[in-house]
């Protein structure tokens, strides 16, 4: 199962520093269809996940009913991103 969407990185300053991309409210809906069987724990939902030419796994962190996906330091750097800046995003779930 492959989605994607658009969203703006943004920093997250809790206890373990982050950057993220918020999934929209219609691509968590697809999720959420799915998640029972994907989980392994608390919500959070292993995925592929793709910007630009850089694709890598990570997870899914459950945020207020919809999801986040972070983007590691290293993916901003080989795609020049900054914080603010609008991305295009690919999931990739292995829903079968």
């Amino acid at each position: 199962m492959e989605l994607e969407f658009t969203g703006e990185i943004f920093h997250w300053r809790g206890p373990a520093p982050h950057h993220f991309v918020t999934v929209p409210t219609d691509v968590c809906q697809e999720i959420q269809e799915v998640a029972a069987r994907l989980t392994y724990g608390w919500g959070v939902i292993p995925v592929g996940v793709r910007v630009g030419d850089t694709d890598w796994t990570t997870s899914l962190f459950p945020k207020n009913g919809g999801y986040l996906v972070p983007v590691r330091a290293d993916v901003r750097r080989a795609e020049k991103l900054e914080l603010g800046d609008t991305v295009t995003i690919t999931l990739m779930l292995d829903a079968d």
